[in-house]
This record gives structure tokens, sequence and C-alpha cells, in this order.
């Protein structure tokens, strides 16, 4: 996923560079350059769990990088915008107890349990780092309103929206010291039962260069009946962004 980030960043910084070349003015001053390229940090829980599901606050950290293009409604200074836009994002999930999802063979390929590593791997090891990954294609779309009628870029403003994702791919990630003293890293690559596609609402509080933002998955994050003790929680995220152009 880092690897599809960097590219993702890489292609849209190639695109606006064409992009400022073609709209740079004659005595070369600085190009206006359309559109917004968003960097999110944050946090993500899950709501409506059980007990026993519950995640450790910050390891479970929220990435999202996203290109959005802004359309005048309601006329040119007007202040509302609409903005949609494609980005990728990953949400990682720590389980509290060293405890992680593992795929349940009773209900097939397509679901998971929630198990003690230790059950797993042996009681004599001291685990490292315990995180599940979660990788997705988002596409969002959003209304802002700029209070700063006549400078779009130096305003601060207030957007809604929402957003549709599709599942890229997810995997546990296990490291853990062994009774030997020899360090052991698992990266499991499965789909555990998680939804293909994510849908929800979220909202922006902007200021010029960064924003504060909260999201409402809307769908459950796994399929029906087929994640830890049938669980039907969804999620929700916040955080701030910066915007790197």
């Amino acid at each position: 996923m880092k690897r599809l980030t960097l590219l993702f960043i890489a292609g849209l910084l190639t695109f606006n560079t064409f992009a400022q070349e073609r709209e740079r003015t004659p005595i070369g001053g600085r190009p206006d350059i359309k559109g917004d390229l968003l960097i999110d940090f944050g946090f993500n829980t899950l709501n409506n769990k059980p007990d026993d599901l519950s995640t450790r606050f910050f390891p479970s950290r929220t990435f999202n990088a996203s290109y959005q293009y802004p359309f005048n409604i309601f006329g040119e200074g007007s202040g509302f915008t609409f903005n949609p836009g494609i980005g990728i994002g990953t949400d990682k999930m720590a389980f509290t107890e060293d405890r992680t999802i593992f795929n349940n063979p009773l209900l097939g390929p397509e679901s998971s349990i929630l198990r003690d590593i230790r059950e797993v791997y042996g009681d004599d090891i001291r685990i490292n780092r315990n995180v599940v990954a979660v990788n997705y294609i988002d596409f969002p779309l959003e209304i802002r309103y700029h209070f700063n009628k006549s400078n779009y870029q130096k305003s601060m403003k207030v957007a809604v929206g929402g957003k549709v994702g599709f599942l890229l791919n997810s995997h546990s990630k296990i490291a853990y010291e062994d009774a030997d003293g020899l360090t052991r890293k698992i990266k499991d690559r499965q789909n555990y039962g998680l939804a293909p596609i994510r849908y929800g609402v979220y909202t922006r509080l902007g200021f010029p260069g960064f924003n504060i933002w909260g999201y409402y998955g809307l769908n459950q994050v796994f399929q029906k009946d087929q994640g830890p003790f049938g669980t039907a929680a969804n999620q929700i995220n916040f955080g701030i962004s910066v915007a790197l152009f």
C-alpha cells in the first residue's frame, strides 16, 4: 500500500507540474493550480461492536490521500463549490489484549474470528506489533462553502460530503520475539470477511493549509455474519489533513 500511495501522489504531482507549465503566465509568475491534494492523518474506531472487539486508540490509525477538483455552483463567487475526487485510504485496526483476526475455518475463506495470538504462535512469545491493515480506493464527493468569496484558497471553509470506497486488499501484521530471542514477522494477506464496498458521510472544517475532519461509515465493516462474533460494527474516523496544493 505504501508503494501505491507514493505512485498515486507522484502521478498527481506529475499531472500538476504539466498543468503548471501550461498555465504559467508570460512573465513567469506562479501558476494557479486547480484542485486540492489532501493528505489525511487520523484515527479510527469501531462503533456498535461487542466489548471483545475493542481496539487500541493510538495504533488504530487512518491515512488517506485524495485529489479533488472544484466546480463552481450557484455562480462564480457564490462561495459554493462541488468537489468530486479520487483517492486511496488505509485503516489500521489494532485489537486489544494481544488478539487479532484469523480466518474462521467453520465459515470459509471469506470470514474471520478473533483469537489470542499466543494460542496460534505459542505462549512463550513477546508480541511487539499487532495490526490489521485495510486498503481502499475511494471516490469522495463533497460540497464546500468558502467564507472568503473572493479568494477560496485563503478562505476558511466548511464541507459536507460522502465517499464510496472499494476494497483493494487487507492483511494482518504480527511481529513477535520467541523464547530463543528470534524476532519473527508474519504478514497474512486475506479478505477476513471484510465488506468489499464501504460508504459513509463526512465533514470538514477547513483553514488555509489544513482541515479538521470526521467520517461516519454507513455500512458494516464486515460482511453479514462473516466477521468476529457476527458483528454489525461500522466505523468512525477522525483527524486532521493538510493540503499540499
